[in-house]
């Protein structure tokens, strides 16, 4: 038996108008490009490339500064793409050192957003964080299957301080925000 298909005008557009609704539900954010740059490992007078860095926000702050980022509740993200190979123990590392030089002290959250580096990252691989400020959590996608969620604003501005707030490498921050208005 053959079920009837209705292809009125009125079920079409209510069917389209659900649709959408639904969708907006789950659309992501329109991200722009805020800046890139790369960040460096000094190691006496030698300056090694260890990934080249771009953020990325939903919305864009009313005054170009990273202390305006970082305090900004919008879907943003980053996106480190590696440039060597680097093993697992020194990327946990260098996150733990860069939360404490920030004065975040969250051991919980901090230990459950390194936990996603399961591996060394190869040359080529991606990492992305991003903030989701509907849900208020911060994700971290590593290459190999490494994911992790933290929630809470305060985690999203310990971990947006590490490239806007205190850091070994200033520049940096400022190449992050080279591109807004």
């Amino acid at each position: 038996m053959k079920l009837a298909r209705s292809k009125s005008p009125a079920f079409l557009a209510a069917f389209a108008a659900i649709f959408l609704a639904v969708a907006s539900l789950f659309a992501l954010p329109d991200y722009t490009l805020t800046g890139t740059g790369v960040r460096v490992r000094t190691v006496g007078v030698a300056k090694i490339e260890v990934y080249r860095i771009s953020h990325y926000m939903d919305q864009l702050p009313q005054t170009r500064s990273r202390q305006a980022v970082i305090d900004m509740d919008t879907g943003k993200k980053f996106v480190w793409t590696m440039l060597r190979d680097v093993d697992r123990a020194s990327i946990v590392k260098a996150l733990r050192d860069a939360y404490a030089m920030n004065d975040y002290t969250d051991t919980a959250k901090i230990g459950r957003f390194v936990a996603a580096f399961e591996g060394d990252l190869k040359a080529g691989s991606e990492v992305t964080i991003e903030y989701d400020a509907r849900a208020k959590t911060t994700t971290v996608t590593v290459p190999g299957g490494g994911t992790a969620t933290v929630g809470g604003l305060d985690f999203m501005k310990a971990t947006w301080r590490i490239w806007f707030g205190k850091i070994d490498q200033p520049q940096l921050g400022d190449e992050l925000i080279a591109k807004l208005p």
